[in-house]
Parts: structure tokens; sequence; C-alpha cells
């Protein structure tokens, strides 16, 4: 009772907040009641994936949403005795030492762990945002919910706030294609990686948008780095995937669609070549090998744990031609792999649900297309590059369908968006919506 009531006076303050502040309390047509039911949403979601994770898969020891949680306790035990302890664990600062591993950190499951082949291992960073968090909650689970969809709500309409203004007399639908999205708001709303993705992704491409604004602030820049870094400690391979896209858009923008394809191939033709090389410049960055090993260690993870939604899939080595081989079959899986391996209980069949709407709602949008010359050509491509690099990735290394529904959450409402960019209303919805948006 203790852990709701604090949770509940945590959301009151949160929405007072979004009453004064005018990120939120200034979203372009989106009230601030509108806003404030958005976050609301997004907690209840967070308890929905609480309430699974403690009555439907209740091992705790393997639910990403306590495994972490328990974790961070003995971060935060370390406070009150030695809060230089605390704090050079929560900074990373001198930590990697034989007393740290002693006093701290084999008290841990998933400090270190046995299935790992990230460039860095991001459960260090939820760890560590638990461990924070801590700080206020007092250890009650249902506040770091509040946080963590409070946190992930800044992100989503940092996002809706950068398409707005390139999707007109779309408004309502990208709002409801950022943050409605079944699949989206389940995993992006707990205690989990995802809502702190979507806290980078939001703020990263928020703020860059800033930084080419007349009025931008001192702090833009130093905003843009931290979600920059985060995105980085989080989820390395979403971070790779959006700077071309990012880098393209940037030099593409407002150009004619012959130079936008030009520089679309320069773009990414460099970015694939410096990719396959970089071993040559910084030891240990072989991308194939990467890929490679974490394809590997999800399938021996996914037989060890006998994961319901399995896909045995071929083998990867790190060779250019198997790659390119198998990358029709990786954006397969990723795109439509849960519609039609739709996992066992009720997860699956929303999921396959989900997907199967998705694939109608865009083969709509190609159906019912603006004219391509009305068509911004930098920004579809852009939202394309992203999109197809980062399903590759997953696809190519993620075998349970279940995870590819978590995993591509960062991917799914850009798919929508794309659609949005595409797509004509007027010749779906007619002549109302044009009286429609005459009305506005």
């Amino acid at each position: 009772m203790t852990g709701i009531l604090l949770a509940l006076s945590y959301t009151a303050l949160l929405l007072a907040l979004m009453g004064v502040w005018r990120f939120f309390a200034q979203v372009p047509h989106a009230s601030v009641r509108t806003v404030r039911l958005l976050f609301l949403l997004k907690i209840a979601a967070g308890t929905a994936l609480w309430a699974v994770y403690t009555y439907i898969y209740p091992d705790r020891n393997t639910a990403d949403i306590f495994k972490y949680f328990d974790d961070s306790f003995h971060m935060y035990k370390a406070l009150p005795d030695h809060p230089v302890d605390y704090l050079k664990m929560l900074f990373g600062f001198r930590n990697d030492t034989p007393e740290f591993l002693q006093k701290y950190y084999l008290h841990m499951n998933n400090w270190e762990r046995q299935y790992e082949s990230n460039l860095y291992n991001d459960a260090h960073t939820i760890i560590r945002f638990n461990a924070a968090v801590r700080l206020i909650s007092f250890g009650e689970y249902h506040v770091h919910t509040v946080i963590a969809a409070f946190l992930s709500t800044l992100g989503s309409i940092g996002i809706y706030r950068v398409f707005v203004g390139r999707v007109p007399g779309r408004e309502n639908l990208l709002l409801g294609a950022v943050f409605l999205l079944p699949s989206v708001l389940f995993w992006s709303s707990g205690v989990i990686k995802e809502s702190l993705l979507f806290f980078g992704l939001g703020l990263f491409l928020y703020q860059l948008q800033a930084l080419g604004a007349s009025t931008r602030s001192w702090y833009d820049p130093l905003l843009a780095l931290f979600a920059l870094a985060l995105l980085f400690l989080l989820k390395f391979y979403v971070l790779m995937s959006l700077l071309p896209a990012v880098l393209f858009f940037a030099w593409s923008k407002g150009r004619p669609v012959r130079a936008v394809v030009v520089r679309f191939g320069l773009v990414y033709g460099a970015f694939i070549a410096v990719g396959l090389n970089l071993q040559r410049v910084i030891r240990g960055m072989d991308i194939l090998g990467i890929l490679t090993m974490k394809q590997r260690d999800f399938v021996g993870l996914a037989v060890q744990m006998k994961s319901g939604s399995f896909v045995m899939p071929e083998l990867l080595l790190p060779e250019l031609k198997l790659f390119l081989a198998q990358a029709p079959y990786a954006l397969y899986i990723t795109l439509l792999g849960p519609l039609v391996y739709a996992g066992p209980g009720p997860l699956g069949l929303i999921s396959a649900a989900e997907n199967l709407v998705l694939v109608l709602f865009l083969a709509a949008c190609l159906v019912f297309h603006r004219p391509w010359k009305e068509v911004n050509m930098a920004l579809v491509l852009a939202l394309l590059g992203y999109i197809t690099l980062l399903a590759l990735v997953i696809g190519w290394t993620t075998p349970v369908m279940g995870a590819v529904v978590r995993y591509r959450a960062p991917l799914m409402p850009f798919l929508l968006i794309l659609g949005l960019c595409v797509v004509d209303s007027r010749r779906i919805f007619g002549s109302w919506w044009v009286k429609r948006n005459r009305a506005r």
C-alpha cells in the first residue's frame, strides 16, 4: 500500500508539472489533457507489464523488469555507509576493481551475463537507472514504473514534435502512430531498457531539430550529447541504424529528388564501407563477427530457456555474402515474423493481429499515395534507411518472435510515420477529410 500511495503522489506531481512545462503544455495539435491521458495510459501499460511478469510468468530471476531492479539494490545499499562507492558505480568511475567485484557485483545476477556480445553491457545502464531512482522510490517498484513511463512519454512527445509539422492534416494519426501501437505501448512503458530507449530517441531527434532552429538554447548541444551517450549505452545498434539516416537527411533536405537519391547512395555506401572495415581502425570492432556472435548467443539462450516462439535460423558466419544472402529473410522475420510465427498465448495473438493491421495500413498508404512530386523524398528515404538497417540487425540476430516484437518497438512508430508521409488522406476519406481540415 505504501508503494501505491507513493507512486500516486509522484504521478500527481508529474501531471502538475506537465501543465506548466512548455514542452508538454504547448504540444502542437494536442491539449495538455491529451498529453496527461497518454502519460496515464503509459503508466497503465507499465503496470500491465508488471502484472504479466508477476502473475503469468512469475520467475523473477528471468524477468527483465525485476532482475535489474533487484540487482540495483546491491548498488544502492552502498549509499549509507559508502556514498563514494555508490557514486562511482552510478557514474562508472573507477569502479572496475576487485574490491567492487567482491563487495557488490558478485551479489548481482546480471552485472556479468553468460550470453553477452554487445560492445557495452547494456544491463549496467538499466541497473544504474534503477539505483538512481531508488533515491526517491525507497525501493518501491511502482514508483520506478511511474518514472519510466514519464521518461518514455517525454521521448515519445519529442518524436511527435519532430514530425508533426511534416504531416499536416494527419496530426491525430501521427499521435496514434507514436503512442498507441499495442506492442510499443506495452514494451516502452515499463521498467526495462525500451522505456529509456524511447526517451533517448525522442530527446536526440528533438534536440537535433532544436540545433537547427534560430531560437536554440545554450543547453541544446549538451542535451543532444547526453541523448547520444544514452543511446550508445542502451542499444548501440539502434544508434548505428539512426546515425546515417540523420546525416543523410541533414545533407539532403530541400534538394531535388535526383540529388536526394544520389546522396542517399553516397551516405549509405560510405557507412557500409566504413562499417565493414572498422576493425582495421578500432580493434575488436568486427561488425560481422559481432553480429554472428550475437546470433549464436541468442540461439544458445533460446535453446537453454526453451523459448516457446523460437524459430531456428540459418546460422551465420562473419562473411559478407552470407549476410547478404540472409538479408531478405532478416527483413521478413522482423516485419512479418510475428504474424507468421505467432507465439503461444494472448501476447502472441495480439502481436499477430497488430502485424496484420500494420501490413494493411501500409498497403493502403501505397495504394492511396500522394503524387510523388509532393512527397518529401529526403524524409521518406531517411526513414526507410533507418527502418531497413534496424530490421536487418534484428532479423539477423534474433530467432525468438517474442523478442522480435520487443526489439522492433523503436522501429514501429517510424514505419507508421513513413506511411503517413506518403498517404493521401483525401483519397481514403474523401470530401469529409477536406471539409474537416478546412474547418480547423
